[in-house]
């Protein structure tokens, strides 16, 4: 069988696209370059995380059962995937050193392996509205440290959670009156092809500067609304 290599993507959010590949593996090596960026990145980044994420390239392939192995010449490791299909990128010396493979269960050509930086969700539920412009503008920062969203700006933040979830979200203003934020089905990510995600945008130029999104669970991802 022939295997091709996945060309890895830098793009950090989809709306900037770059080549893709006909993949069933990505060589570890590669992905580990990509990754080590993240890290080694110097400027504040606290409300951040970054992942490897798989992402389809057409709305109906599932990702239902999908799974990713990081195959060495001595150990198989299972990668735990999210319901956005990332995972926390396993960093070791052991697998760069045995040129390991990131395997994915798929035929070639479904997905494309990018890293995938979001906001921090919070266990309580809590979050500061100037956290959240803090966040934005920190990812930002970042994606424009990566050589794209140059012409962009903060314009709010999204809480992704699955279609049929029971989430409610509000905005306390500082004052005391509260808002309550409006679910739509979506994408959780812009450029996403999937769009069956029930989202709630918080957008900065709506609601008062001070105050703080309050939410009933812990949503899937945390992305920024750059426009």
């Amino acid at each position: 069988m022939v295997r091709t290599a996945l060309l890895f993507c830098l793009s950090l959010l989809p709306a900037y696209a770059c080549a893709q590949a006909e993949v069933d593996w990505i060589a570890y090596r590669d992905a580990y370059r990509q990754m080590i960026w993240f890290e080694k990145y110097g400027k504040p980044k606290q409300f951040l995380q970054n992942h490897l994420r798989l992402v389809p390239h057409d709305q109906h392939v599932p990702l239902e059962g999908l799974r990713l192995t990081l195959n060495g010449k001595t150990a198989q490791v299972a990668l735990a995937l999210d319901a956005l299909g990332r995972a926390v990128f396993p960093f070791s010396k052991a697998a760069y050193d045995d040129n390991a493979e990131l395997v994915v269960n798929r035929k070639a050509g479904q997905f494309t392996a990018r890293p995938w930086v979001s906001i921090v969700t919070r266990p309580d539920g809590m979050y500061a509205a100037a956290d959240l412009r803090t966040a934005c503008e920190q990812l930002l920062a970042y994606l424009r440290y990566s050589g794209v969203a140059r012409d962009k700006r903060c314009a709010g933040v999204q809480f992704s959670y699955p279609k049929g979830d029971p989430a409610q979200l509000r905005f306390d203003a500082a004052g005391g009156a509260a808002s309550v934020l409006t679910a739509k089905e979506g994408r959780a990510f812009g450029g996403d092809v999937v769009q069956s995600f029930r989202v709630f945008a918080y957008r900065f130029a709506s609601l008062p500067e001070a105050g703080q999104v309050v939410t009933s669970s812990t949503p899937l991802a945390i992305g920024a609304i750059l426009e």
